[in-house]
């Protein structure tokens, strides 16, 4: 199993004393990305993909591991093969397998570009490495304002962030526009998920100076294509950050619910965090998660 966006997850029950994980490197290149692993409920731990990577549960019994991908190069490929910023997964050696507990939260599709992938939420933490072979250290899917606000309303969290992409353009690592990618892990692999229950989509920073003409005609038939493929999925578009196509963007929406009688919920971000840096900090992604947190909780009794 391969995937290309930061958020990914694995989840594996098993009973035992440990478990090997196996991962495949083929095609990769320093800096490798980065996971957090968490065992049985306690804290995440991050580490750098590798080969193997073994949990040691230090107690006989039934566990259950979770592997998140944290972070990975934007600049290197993940979209055509040979891929180089991806998680492949080829399974996990246990002494008995075991079945998942259930997880009935309702879901939530958080799809944008750069931040909500979680670039530079970190900064000030730069290693040894130049820039951009700190990112992995840098980027992170966790702190992020998408996956801050799952938590707080207890949705499970999918994530399609992907940095520099917009509606009229493509973006790092050869990912294709929304409209040719949002199908996709990677190229010519379909998503396998089952319908969100919501769907945020917080795009247009990188559409500045595309016109704003391109801009509302792409997003249109973005959420043309959503009202299709996820007929039961609430739909949200929160305006980006700093402002871009704020009006034209109200206005497209309000078009569109009365043209095919939808209620997709628009909000203006406005004010929420300062343009200034572009990526948000930690703190500025906790501040657009309170914002975020508040509406939605109101908005649909969450």
């Amino acid at each position: 199993m391969t995937a290309t966006a930061a958020g990914s997850d694995i989840e594996i029950a098993f009973k035992g004393e440990s478990i090997l994980l196996q991962f495949d490197l083929t095609d990769q290149k320093y800096p490798y990305p980065h996971l957090w692993m968490q065992l049985d409920g306690g804290a995440w731990i991050e580490t750098q993909l590798d080969w193997y990577l073994r949990i040691n549960a230090n107690s006989v019994g039934t566990h259950l591991a979770k592997i998140v991908l944290k972070s990975t190069l934007e600049m290197q490929e993940r979209w055509n093969l040979p891929i180089a910023a991806k998680i492949s997964f080829v399974g996990a050696e246990v002494e008995e397998t075991a079945v998942l507990p259930e997880d009935n939260r309702k879901t939530i599709e958080n799809i944008g570009d750069s931040i909500t992938e979680g670039v530079l939420i970190d900064a000030d933490k730069q290693p040894i490495e130049p820039e951009p072979a700190c990112r992995t250290f840098q980027d992170d899917v966790f702190a992020t304002y998408g996956y801050i606000t799952a938590q707080n309303l207890n949705l499970r969290s999918y994530h399609v962030g992907y940095g520099a992409v917009g509606f009229t353009h493509s973006g790092s690592g050869n990912v294709p526009a929304v409209n040719d990618s949002y199908d996709y892990c990677f190229g010519g692999a379909p998503v396998t998920y089952a319908h969100p229950d919501f769907i945020l989509i917080n795009h247009g920073v990188n559409d500045t100076g595309w016109g704003a003409d391109n801009y509302v005609r792409e997003y249109e038939k973005f959420l043309n294509h959503l009202i299709e493929v996820h007929e039961t999925s609430k739909i949200i578009v929160l305006n980006n950050f700093r402002g871009s196509y704020k009006d034209e963007t109200k206005e497209m929406v309000s078009g569109f619910n009365k043209e095919h009688g939808t209620d997709v919920f628009y909000i203006d971000s406005s004010g929420w965090v300062p343009f200034e840096p572009l990526h948000p900090l930690r703190d500025g992604h906790k501040i657009i998660a309170e914002h975020l947190t508040k509406i939605l909780k109101e908005k649909y009794s969450l």
